[in-house]
């Protein structure tokens, strides 16, 4: 049987949930960073008992909590979403067994079976967003997609969304109506 994608893709909004990124190494920064790049005022704890310069210069830039201590399951209170990145697989699998006991998200970097969720490729230009997702097997087939995508879709895509909104905004009747009246408007964009 061939194997698929069964992920369900969702866009959070982070910027009114409480994330917690578990180390303060490469992989910390680099998921830091990834996150803040598609969500700027995306709310983030940090904690590990040490951080990158770097790291600690993005989280004042962006006013992040940094928390200088080792992992401890009290420091998930309040908390919706978790990324584990230490270089110990004991804590991150600890992390992940505290997660679930409390139910909230988690992602073991670079460990998909302990993973709720995972952060793929993404694509920014004004309102429209690509994830792109290759179920955990390859990060760099995502980044380059991503990269493939930045370079097609057009730099004033948000001109379309913008103006197919205010479209919208005008249709009267009821929500099948107005479907069927911005397919019939939309359909000459897909070429077949």
């Amino acid at each position: 049987m061939e194997e698929r994608n069964e992920l369900y893709p969702v866009f959070l909004k982070v910027h009114a949930l409480q994330i917690l990124i578990v180390g303060g190494g490469n992989v910390a920064l680099e998921k830091l960073t990834f996150l803040l790049k598609s969500s700027p005022n995306a709310k983030v704890c940090l904690l590990a008992p040490f951080f990158r310069e770097e790291t600690v210069a993005k989280a004042k830039v962006f006013g992040l909590e940094i928390i200088k201590d080792a992992y401890h399951k009290k420091y998930l209170q309040g908390k919706d979403i978790v990324i584990a990145t230490t270089n110990d697989e004991t804590v991150n699998v600890q992390v992940y067994k505290d997660c679930k006991e409390k139910n909230i998200l988690v992602n073991v970097a670079d460990n998909p079976p302990y993973c709720d969720f995972y952060m793929g490729g993404i694509v920014t230009k004004g309102n429209v967003k690509i994830a792109i997702s290759t179920n955990g097997k390859s990060p760099t087939t995502a980044k380059r997609l991503r990269q493939f995508f930045e370079e097609v879709i057009p730099e004033n895509i948000d001109d379309l969304v913008q103006n197919l909104n205010a479209y919208r905004k005008t249709i009267k009747g009821n929500f099948e109506e107005k479907v069927e009246k911005l397919n019939e408007f939309t359909k000459s964009l897909v070429s077949k």
